[in-house]
């Protein structure tokens, strides 16, 4: 098994750390993997994005131009992004901000409203967490418990007393993720 993926959107929305964190889980999981973020200079609102490969096989490159799964967070990353998913592939995105939605009938198309749970929870830090979550209920290639260690590995020990709270969003957007079909 070989995961393929693209995380994309604007800084500030947890892209990296939704990449940082899912690759850890591999590791706990003795997968190999790849996390190679590319972000401008801004620290909040300029655009950010993560490839992230796991695999049961050694990886050749990180350089991917086309992926088993896109997570698209914003309008930008939706133009840039939604034709590099390979037929067949998977495109998640949260629809919020997003003014033309994908319109492929050749890969599985997904959403989850992570800005607006995260909000109706009372955490928008909660977001990019929601995002894993629905992204592991489609595509479940680590384990839950091995999301929990890779977040104690990725978190400094100081907001390890988050993890229960990063777990149920994770949770929450299992429960949440729904089909979309293009119009």
């Amino acid at each position: 098994m070989t995961e393929e993926i693209i995380i994309a959107g604007f800084g500030g929305q947890g892209v990296l750390s939704m990449g940082k964190i899912l690759a850890y889980s591999g590791i706990m999981q003795d997968q190999e993997v790849s996390w190679m973020p590319s972000y401008g200079p801004e620290m909040r609102g300029g655009t950010a994005n993560v490839t992230v490969i796991v695999s049961d096989e050694r990886i050749s490159s990180p350089i991917l131009n086309q992926f088993d799964t896109a997570i698209i967070l914003n309008q930008q990353s939706m133009d840039k992004f939604e034709e590099t998913v390979k037929p067949g592939g998977v495109l998640l995105y949260d629809p919020n901000g997003i003014t033309r939605h994908p319109s492929r009938t050749d890969i599985r198309i997904f959403q989850i409203e992570g800005a607006k749970k995260a909000a109706d929870l009372g955490n928008t830090k909660i977001f990019n967490m929601i995002v894993l979550g629905a992204y592991l209920q489609i595509k479940p290639i680590v384990k839950l418990e091995n999301v929990v260690l890779g977040l104690k590995k990725s978190l400094p020990t100081r907001y390890h007393n988050l993890i229960p709270m990063n777990e149920n969003a994770i949770q929450e957007g299992m429960k949440n993720v729904t089909a979309y079909q293009p119009a």
